[in-house]
């Protein structure tokens, strides 16, 4: 009797662990793919001052709206 109430325990410990350690990887998997698409094909809206000088882009200031980043990665987006 006490041998089943062992091996009670060790298989619920397994499963609970099994199930964090799923939830894990797909969380994970799931935030591997959406930074993947953030910064694979997407391009945003608007960028920083920093990122558009990274990106290899100069700081348009004439346009009448927002400043616009000129040439690099992120050629024509704004600049906010």
């Amino acid at each position: 009797m006490r041998i089943r109430r062992i091996l009670a325990a060790v298989i619920a410990t397994a499963a609970l662990t099994g199930l964090s350690l799923t939830g894990a990887a797909t969380a994970t998997a799931t935030a591997t793919a959406t930074a993947t698409a953030t910064t694979g094909s997407v391009t945003p809206a608007s960028v920083t001052p920093g990122e558009c000088t990274d990106g290899g882009g100069t700081i348009d200031r004439s346009t009448p709206v927002l400043p616009t980043c000129r040439g690099g990665m992120y050629d024509g987006q704004t600049v906010d």
